[in-house]
């Protein structure tokens, strides 16, 4: 037993037990509990035994257990009201109010018993004169279960009408009714009218905002404000989570996941509440939560995931399927109960209607990680202008196109294979995307070829070697002998230029070099002699070009001599003749225009090698503007990045913000999704230097999904939301921040992302815990994130994270840790001649001492070492650090008199509190000395001491002394603006002590004081 004695102890144990977690431990306790009061023979005991008991039955899953406790209570009340106190006389009618609302909850309780007891209610209100609000809130909610939609809203209108009192709800609670009114009526933007005060923080309560940012998912969905959605999904759903009562709420969450493809998200919140599924204590919340089971595993079973495993009641494995089924079926027999006992369909329509939702939102990004129940298409991304391949292998068109091959056959046989074609022949001469895939499809139809002439398939060879890469070197030849034997001799060298680059890539530079400059000779002639027009020529052209840029970086990455003039000099030469080819040439043909502005980079390119960064940026710049100029603008993607690159190493924040939106904005949907995570994070990071965080949060947000679709939610989809999660905290979204963070930690590691990162995120969370009120997390995080921070080289993190991980310990009530970081952290401090965090940290142990085993004592001589490190540091101090060190010994003064004065009341006798109050009196005076040493700086903390040391002298019974100090900060603000609050709080404080000081006489007087002041 628990060594409950006397009802002191009861009291102890009850409010012990109610600061646990919700669920079937606490309530077993409670029950425990109840059988010792009873042991008491003290009657007051055995009711508020009682009391507790019914408290948490309702807020637990075992609901149905509240009606046998609130009976015999009530049973008490009619025989001996004289047993109760004022405390438990108003739990007892609080409680009518729960025992309404579980009773319709209950489908076995008849509904004349629901309608009896709602007048029973009524009735015993009316003798204990409570107001009807109460009544009829509870008599509305009897009428919108039914479906009598009249009567509800009459109820609805009486409810309101009623004057508030003891007995009535509170704000927040009412308000979450009343919007969810408003939703059943269809009225979501009023419901969320109604919800601001609470979503705002104005009015709260143990489970309030709770419920509301869960009721507000669904309505701000289909208003179309997902951003918000996403944030009370983020921001509420860390708050039901750990709390067994919630059913409805987390349920809503899930329904969330549902309506917005974040389906693995709803499978992860199903796993972590198996018991959902089965407790029965609470029929209506599992009708709920059922529902969107049924919804969820619907939306799995519709995206050919019908097979996948799932979370569901224990005892067996289930697939989205057979959970859809099972739940369905558990939810339609649930609402037909409650719809026998209620006599209409209501319930079971709304169940259905619910069952029956649709996605309301095909992918909401949520900033946490969770895998992709489906592979969503990809739009393919172009190869470069006129280019066999880039110098990455590609993905196969399969891939790419999120297609399967029996698919495509289908479409080109319905096609037709002269359409193909000509519709490839389209693609591929004005460079447009999909042009490969277009040629694959042809070369699927052709089959062998034999239907075709040598020009088809001479370019169903070329496509496919630019789609193999640097495996497509026989396939170009093959391509060349074809175009020759159709009687293009230009289009055939264009083809072998390719081969040559294509093992260029491959590594084989100067091989490709000599066969390049043969085939350069050739065409170059063939051009003359009028055998070949331009756009071969400049095929040829730029090959070579290309293959002498791969020797400028293959030399550059070797570091060796030769990486000089020369080489840059003979790149930079063929990019001119590239220019000096096509310059000119065009009209409805984009490839000359193309050649162009791949040479403009090659030159930008070259122009950086040479240490020229801005001509290398301007000519990115003109390379991406005449992709743009002629209707290519996916192709200046690269070159918009190398822009940005370059103008953030320039200091230019704002240059490089304009190159990362073009480069986003002119990729579209043909950038791959790495390549889209990687654009929105640096934006992210640029926007974020630049004190946007907002916007910065949403771009990082957009990095982590797209990092989530290619793939790297460890690698790069981490690095996004470990940035999300900073700038959220810089925006104050401490839940949506700590939750992102949390997720970005699960894959963050000192191996793959680095110590620094690791680090930042720990420190980050633990800053938004703390916010959160969770400090002992947060200094769980702190301590962590020092532990790595120990071992480098630079100890300054280590120690903020000391104190600040010190600071969290004394938030937790855990005193003898917090003393203990900050012992580590003081050390650290003193290592780094970082005297005035020191100082604090010597402060701060002071105040935890005073509160501890070595109590006031232990307090004044921490204290007293804290003045004397701030005078030693002082006095050693140059210009620069007076100002702060003075600043600090001020206010270490202030905080020993403060001390000095606080524990006064631990002294047994009189003159001891008088000494004490003495003690502290001259510490005060030194504080407002030192402050007045600072001049027009210290004005305010030198009056706020002065204050302090008045209120002093008054505790000592001296209101003259007490007087002149209020005298000489009213003189201190003589003449000062009295817009500025403080010099109006001061001035209100000094004339009030004035005030008491004439109600005193304004004499000294010797006899001991009464105490310290409040």
């Amino acid at each position: 037993m628990s060594g409950v004695t006397d009802l002191d102890a009861l009291r102890r144990a009850l409010a012990e037990n109610s600061g646990q977690p919700e669920g079937p431990a606490r309530n077993a306790r409670a029950e425990r509990l109840l059988a010792e009061a009873e042991r008491l023979d003290v009657p007051l005991a055995v009711i508020e035994a009682l009391g507790h008991l019914l408290r948490v039955y309702h807020y637990s899953s075992e609901k149905d257990r509240m009606f046998v406790p609130f009976a015999r209570l009530l049973r008490m009340w009619d025989e001996r009201p004289g047993d109760f106190d004022e405390d438990e006389t108003h739990s007892l009618h609080w409680f009518f109010k729960w025992m309404s609302a579980g009773m319709l909850d209950q489908p076995h309780i008849p509904l004349a018993s629901v309608e009896k007891w709602l007048g029973e209610m009524e009735h015993r209100y009316r003798l204990a004169g409570h107001s009807e609000r109460a009544v009829r809130s509870a008599e509305f909610s009897v009428a919108a279960h039914v479906g009598d939609l009249a009567r509800a809203e009459r109820a609805y209108a009486a409810w309101l009408a009623a004057d508030r009192d003891g007995m009535a709800d509170c704000h927040a609670c009412e308000l979450h009714g009343q919007g969810a009114w408003q939703v059943r009526c269809g009225r979501d933007a009023r419901a969320l009218e109604l919800w601001r005060p609470v979503l705002d923080g104005e009015f709260s309560c143990a489970h309030e905002p709770h419920t509301v940012l869960a009721a507000s998912l669904a309505p701000l969905l289909r208003l179309g404000r997902v951003e918000e959605a996403r944030a009370h999904h983020l921001r509420g759903f860390r708050l039901v989570r750990s709390m067994e009562s919630m059913r409805v709420a987390y349920a809503d969450h899930v329904e969330f996941c549902a309506l917005t493809g974040n389906e693995a998200r709803g499978l992860e919140l199903l796993a972590e509440r198996p018991a959902y599924f089965t407790d029965t204590g609470h029929p209506r919340s599992r009708l709920d939560f059922l529902a969107v089971v049924t919804v969820l595993m619907d939306r799995l079973t519709g995206l050919g995931l019908g097979e996948r495993q799932v979370p569901g009641p224990a005892g067996r494995t289930w697939t989205a399927r057979e959970l859809a089924g099972h739940a369905r079926v558990e939810a339609t027999e649930l609402a037909g109960r409650f719809d026998r006992r209620n006599g209409t369909s209501s319930v079971g329509d709304r169940i259905r209607a619910r069952m029956a939702q649709r996605p309301l939102v095909e992918r909401l990004p949520l900033g946490v990680r969770a895998a992709r129940t489906a592979t969503a298409p990809v739009t393919a991304p172009p190869p470069l202008p006129g280019e066999s391949t880039r110098e990455t292998t590609r993905e196969s068109e399969q891939e790419i196109t999120g297609e399967t091959a029996e698919e495509t056959d289908e479409q080109t046989a319905a096609a037709g294979l002269p359409v193909l074609l000509a519709e490839a022949r389209r693609l591929s001469d004005t460079l447009r995307p999909h042009a490969l895939q277009a040629w694959a499809a042809v070369a699927r139809a052709a089959g062998d070829g034999a239907a075709l002439g040598p020009r088809d398939r001479a370019e169903i060879a070329d496509h496919e070697a630019m789609g193999l890469g640097a495996e497509g070197t026989a396939l170009f030849e093959q391509a060349a002998e074809l175009y020759a034997e159709a009687g293009d001799p230009g289009e055939a060298l264009a083809a072998r230029a390719r081969g040559a680059y294509v093992r260029a890539l491959a590594g084989e530079v100067d091989a490709a070099l000599a066969t390049v400059t043969g085939l350069y000779d050739e065409v170059l002639a063939l051009y003359a002699d009028e055998g070949t027009g331009v756009r071969q020529t400049a095929s040829v052209v730029m090959s070579r070009a290309r293959i002498l840029m791969r020797r400028v970086h293959e030399s550059a990455g070797r570091g060796g001599a030769d990486t000089g003039e020369d080489v840059v000099a003979d790149a930079e030469a063929a990019a001119g003749e590239v220019l000096a080819l096509v310059e000119g040439h065009g009209g409805d043909d984009v490839r000359p225009a193309a050649r162009a502005a791949e040479a403009r980079a090659m030159l930008a390119e070259l122009a950086g090698f040479r240490g020229d960064a801005g001509r290398s940026a301007e000519l990115f710049r003109r390379a991406a503007g005449a992709y743009v100029a002629a209707g290519l603008p996916w192709f200046a993607v690269e070159y918009e990045v190398q822009v940005a690159a370059l103008a953030h190493q320039a200091g230019d924040l704002a240059g490089a913000e304009r190159a990362l939106r073009a480069a986003l904005e002119h990729g579209g949907p043909y950038v791959e999704p790495v390549g889209r995570a990687q654009l929105h994070l640096q934006l992210a990071e640029v926007l974020g230097g630049r004190d946007a965080a907002g916007e910065a949060a949403e771009h990082a947000l957009e990095a982590a999904h797209w990092a989530d679709e290619a793939g790297e939610s460890g690698t790069l989809g981490a690095w996004a939301r470990q940035q999300l999660g900073g700038f959220l905290l810089r925006e104050a979204r401490y839940a949506e921040a700590a939750e992102v963070l949390e997720s970005a930690l699960a894959d963050l590691s000192t191996e793959t992302h680095g110590d620094g990162a690791v680090v930042q995120t720990r420190w980050w969370l633990g800053d938004c815990l703390g916010e959160l009120g969770e400090h002992r997390a947060a200094a769980e995080h702190r301590l962590k994130a020092a532990d790595i921070a120990r071992h480098w080289p630079e100890q300054q993190d280590h120690a903020t994270l000391a104190h600040l991980a010190a600071e969290s310990l004394g938030h937790a009530g855990l005193a003898d840790e917090a003393d203990r970081a900050y012992v580590r952290a003081g050390d650290l401090w003193r290592a780094l001649g970082n005297a005035p965090f020191l100082v604090r940290a010597l402060r701060a142990r002071a105040w935890l001492a005073l509160r501890g085993e070595s109590g006031a004592r232990g307090a004044r001589a921490l204290m007293a070492q804290a003045v004397r490190e701030c005078e030693r540091a002082l006095a050693a101090a140059g210009p620069p650090e007076r100002a702060e060190l003075i600043d600090e010994l001020g206010g270490t003064h202030r905080q020993f008199a403060e001390l000095l004065a606080g524990s006064a009341s631990e002294e047994a006798e009189d003159p001891a509190i008088r000494a004490a109050f003495e003690a502290a009196l001259e510490q005060m005076t030194r504080a407002a000395a030192v402050f007045g040493a600072l001049g027009a700086a210290g004005l305010h903390s030198r009056t706020g001491a002065e204050l302090g040391a008045g209120w002093l002298e008054a505790d000592l019974n001296r209101p003259a002394r007490a007087a002149a100090h209020a005298r000489a900060v009213l003189a201190a603000y003589e003449g000062a603006d009295d817009a500025d609050e403080t010099v109006r709080a001061r001035r209100a404080e000094a004339a009030q002590m004035l005030e008491a000081a004439r109600d005193e006489g304004g004499e000294e007087r010797t006899n001991a004081p009464a105490g310290p002041r409040d």
